[in-house]
This record gives structure tokens, C-alpha cells and sequence, in this order.
């Protein structure tokens, strides 16, 4: 019983038919024009006065709907009712207006059956709950059984006046339980009818991925660039307070050195916090480029103390933009890894070439015991493997018969694609 009341009585069917309702004013100005032209058909001047002129005069006044239906805002407006008020999810209903004639034909059928619904549920609730209350207290209230009131004159009986409110209280559950089922058929029929196409639904899929591409480059970005640098401002400090005393030139480089990095990283990060909040926000930090910003990562990467070796056999100059941004970003990760893993003031070697049309980029250090990832493990990895294979490369990782670590990777000089 409980599941029954709230299917015919919940905020789910209460709502549903305040939709209905809606529909019912809605459809008032097309029943007003269907009146006037049944009138002088039929030779009646009371209209009003009879229920199948009413129908009729209702009937007449659907098709003037459906053909008003066909302006563009009809379908914005209907689908927000059908969200706000039919309980269907917003990706199940096209938000914008009907651009084809196949959408223009189907939201002209969804208003025609919104207004029809909604005109009969709504009649009915105006003029059903009045005669049901006088059926339910006609027991109690003699007066109301005056024969000028209308009522038929089965009510004379005793049986019909004992099963007056039994009447009265089924015709209301009857009024509910045809809302409800309405409302329900309505629910079921707009996705049908005010969905999206399978265009739109292409167009909202790419839509996703697009936002899911850039989402992953920027947190690509966020870990290049702030990840390496807390590692290298961490190993930087770490040694400068160890030779604190005894070398204080080298305490003097340390510091210059974290200071370089955590403002150029704090250049960055806006860059990247500029792009979330406007998109490509104007006036933030370029993204650093092997050209302009190979020597400064090296720099910053010594004075933790590695010893790194670069061997540059390619002009970062000649190199297209977007290959020496993530050339870049490669390099970094690669020299990240050797700070996070290696043991301390180990030698790393980078070496970048050109050879047979590709970008060769190669970091290599000793191993350092087991601390140091696996193949593909750790987010760095699994980010520079992104990065190349947008850019149709390759690359490998993992440990050398020389018992080194060799990040390895191979890009085109002309980048397939690449993140915007």
C-alpha cells in the first residue's frame, strides 16, 4: 500500500502532474480558437455548455499546436519543463532548438501529446475533486441532496448514499492514478521525442573527449613541471645544508639554484592555472622549450650536486615548436627520475641527436637498489609514454646490461599530433 500511494501521490508523481497541469494552460488559447470555429460550424452558440463541443473544439485546437511547436524555442522550453519536472536525465534530453526538420517534426509530436495529456488531466482536476468531496460528505449534509443541485436521483436511495464517498474517494484515486500513468507515458516518450540525435550525441561524445585530453595534458604538465622541480629543490637543499659549514660557495650555487627553479615553476604553474581558468589565458608564462630552456634545467639539475653530462648532436633551433616543448618535458622527466631514484651526486647522461629523421633523446644513470621503478611504473612514465605517442614515436625504459637506467625515446621531426 505504501509502495501504491507514494507511485500515485510522491514528489515524483506530484511533479509529473504539475507538468500535465502546465501542458492544460498551455493548450487554454488553442481551445479557445477550436471553440470559435465549432461554434459556427455546429450552429451552437453555448459551446461551453456541452462536453462533446468541448472535445471537439479541442481537437481542433492540437493541430494549431503542433504547427506553433515548429518555432525554435518550443524545444528549449519543453525540455526544460521535461527536466525540471519529468524526473529524465539531462543527457537524455537535446537542451538546444530543433535544427531539422526530423527534430522540428518530433518535438511538434511531443506537444501535441503534452498539451493533449495535459488538457484532459487538467480539465479533470478541476472539475473531479469538487464533485468528489460533495460525494464523500453527501452522507453527513442533507442539503446538498436538494434536487435543484443536479444530482442524479439514484442518490435517493439509501445504498447510493452509503456508497457515496466510497465513490468519491475512487474517483480521486482514479483522477491520481490516470496523472501518474500520463505522467509516466510522458517520461517515458520524451527522450524519444526530445533526445538528442545520434549527431548530437557524436558531437557531446568529442566534446568529452576533447575536455578529457586536456585535462590529462595539464596534469602531464603539473607533474613535469612541479614534480621536478620539488625533487630538484629538495635534493638541492638536502645538500646545501650538508656542506653548510665547510663549502659555502656551493651552498651560495644551491640557493641561486632553488630560487631559479621555484620561480620559473611558479611561472608555470600559472600558465597552467591560467589555461584551467580561461582556456588559453593570455599573458602567462610560454612553455619551456628545448631551445630556450634545455641549458637552465641542466644548470638547476647540477647544483643538487649530479653530475650531469649533456651531449646535444641536434640544433634545438631548427626543431618544430611543439616537438621541442615535449622534447623538453622529456628530458625533464627523464632527469627527474634520476633525482628522485639515484643514490646522491650520481652521474647522469643525456644525450639528444637527430639520426634518420627522428629525434633521438636518450637519460641514462646507475641503477640505485630496488627503490628505482619497474618499467611502466610511476605516473612520470606512463606520462612521457602519452607524450610520445601522440607524437608517433617510441620509447623504452628500464634497466641495461650495464646496470644503468635508460629512458629512451624516438620522435618523428614532423609530430603526427600533439597536445594543444
Amino acid at each position: 500500500m505504501i509502495a501504491v500511494a507514494r507511485l500515485l501521490f510522491g514528489r515524483r508523481a506530484r511533479l509529473r502532474w504539475v507538468h500535465l497541469i502546465l501542458g492544460g494552460a498551455l493548450a487554454m488559447p488553442y481551445f479557445l480558437v477550436g471553440s470559435v470555429f465549432i461554434g459556427p460550424v455546429t450552429g451552437s452558440t453555448d459551446v461551453f455548455g456541452s462536453l462533446p463541443l468541448q472535445l471537439a473544439s479541442f481537437a481542433v485546437g492540437l493541430p494549431l499546436a503542433a504547427v506553433s511547436s515548429l518555432f525554435p524555442l518550443a524545444r528549449p522550453l519543453e525540455s526544460a519543463g521535461v527536466r525540471w519536472l519529468c524526473d529524465v536525465g539531462t543527457d537524455r534530453i537535446a537542451s538546444g532548438p530543433a535544427r531539422t526538420w526530423g527534430e522540428r517534426g518530433r518535438t511538434a509530436a511531443w506537444f501535441t501529446l503534452h498539451l493533449g495529456f495535459g488538457g484532459i488531466i487538467a480539465g479533470a482536476s478541476l472539475a473531479l475533486p469538487p464533485f468528489a468531496a460533495v460525494l464523500i460528505v453527501l452522507p453527513v449534509f442533507a442539503g446538498l441532496r436538494d434536487p435543484r443541485l443536479g444530482l442524479p436521483e439514484v442518490f435517493d436511495h439509501a445504498w447510493a448514499l452509503a456508497l457515496s464517498p466510497v465513490a468519491g474517494a475512487a474517483s480521486l484515486i482514479a483522477l491520481a492514478g490516470c496523472a501518474a500513468g500520463c505522467g509516466a507515458l510522458l517520461a517515458r516518450w520524451a527522450p524519444v521525442l526530445l533526445g538528442p540525435t545520434p549527431e548530437d550525441r557524436l558531437a557531446a561524445a568529442e566534446a568529452r573527449a576533447a575536455d578529457l585530453a586536456v585535462r590529462n595534458r595539464l596534469a602531464r604538465e603539473l607533474h613535469d613541471s612541479v614534480g621536478h622541480a620539488l625533487s630538484a629543490v629538495t635534493l638541492q637543499a638536502s645538500a646545501a645544508r650538508r656542506v653548510l659549514d665547510s663549502d659555502p660557495e656551493f651552498v651560495r650555487e644551491a640557493l641561486a639554484a632553488i630560487e631559479d627553479t621555484t620561480r620559473r615553476t611558479v611561472g608555470e604553474l600559472d600558465a597552467v592555472l591560467g589555461v584551467l581558468r580561461e582556456g588559453d589565458a593570455p599573458g602567462t608564462a610560454p612553455a619551456p622549450t628545448l631551445a630556450d630552456d634545455l641549458d637552465g634545467l641542466l644548470r638547476r639539475t647540477r647544483a643538487g650536486g649530479h653530475r650531469v653530462t649533456a651531449t646535444v648532436e641536434a640544433d634545438p633551433e631548427a626543431l618544430p615548436t611543439l616537438l621541442s616543448r615535449e622534447a623538453y618535458r622529456i628530458v625533464q622527466e627523464g632527469l627527474s627520475n634520476a633525482l628522485r631514484h639515484s643514490g646522491d651526486r650520481v652521474a647522469v647522461d643525456v644525450r639528444i641527436a637527430v639520426a634518420a629523421g627522428q629525434l633521438d633523446i636518450s637519460v641514462e644513470n646507475p641503477l640505485s637498489g630496488s627503490a628505482f621503478p619497474r618499467p611502466g611504473g610511476g605516473h612520470g612514465l606512463r606520462g612521457v609514454a602519452d607524450r610520445v605517442r601522440l607524437l608517433g614515436g617510441t620509447v623504452t625504459a628500464g634497466p641495461t646490461a650495464a646496470q644503468t637506467w635508460r629512458l629512451h625515446t624516438r620522435l618523428p621531426m614532423t609530430p603526427m599530433k600533439g597536445p594543444r
